[in-house]
């Protein structure tokens, strides 16, 4: 009896064992240090990023879901536009974040070192990032459409935020953020329509208070 049979099967199995497919599912699980390495590496080669973002937050009795575009610079520049509210405005621009809203009798102001925000994941990505130095006790789990959790405590935070929750791709693009505080509320952050390196023009990260309304140099909203 003639063995091309047997060896044409016995090849066969041999290039399924050496598809892309079988050898990826072969590699060493991902670990929560490369992730967070993959998060370093995306964010430092970017230059700037656009994108559109949803807000819920749950907790003291109060629910609520915002929405707006997000713009983020280097060195240290952020901007929150808000469509829902409309007119709501949270901006650093490397020396200040600034805080207004449609309506507020003031402008508050506080300098960029002392921010204490809940989006702090992110603005530990405007400069040379290192996730790890950045948050205690990091560890990953697997999430929804093939995408990752890393989890940790931002230090410095650890009187306030109990834990928080990146939702991360394999490729090391940040997609969610959850925050559990310490007295049970939780935000939860969406990201979607990431546009790297945006054409952005300087100007947006300058500030101008409205006509008539005072800057007060205070801790932000919680």
């Amino acid at each position: 009896m003639s063995r091309f049979p047997q060896f044409r099967r016995g090849a066969a199995l041999l290039l399924a064992a050496l598809s892309p497919a079988c050898m990826l599912s072969q590699q060493k699980p991902l670990g929560a240090h490369e992730l967070a390495a993959r998060v370093d590496r995306h964010y430092d080669q970017l230059h700037s990023l656009k994108a559109a973002f949803t807000e819920s937050y749950a907790g003291l009795g109060v629910q609520r879901t915002e929405s707006g575009e997000l713009l983020l610079s280097k060195p240290g520049k952020m901007r929150w536009d808000y469509i829902s509210p409309p007119g709501k405005v949270f901006l650093l621009d490397g020396k200040y974040a600034w805080f207004y809203a449609p309506g507020d009798s003031q402008v508050q102001r506080i300098p960029a070192k002392e921010l204490d925000d809940l989006r702090s994941p992110l603005r530990f990505l405007l400069g040379h990032t290192s996730l790890e130095k950045e948050m205690n006790g990091l560890s990953l789990a697997s999430g929804s459409n093939g995408e990752f959790v890393l989890s940790g405590v931002p230090k410095g935070q650890e009187n306030r935020i109990s834990k928080i929750s990146l939702t991360v791709t394999p490729a090391g693009a940040i997609t969610g953020i959850e925050v559990e505080e310490t007295d049970g509320a939780t935000t939860r952050f969406v990201f979607s329509s990431e546009q790297p390196d945006a054409a952005v023009a300087p100007k947006t990260f300058q500030f101008t208070p409205p006509p008539g309304v005072p800057v007060v140099d205070s801790p932000p909203p919680v």
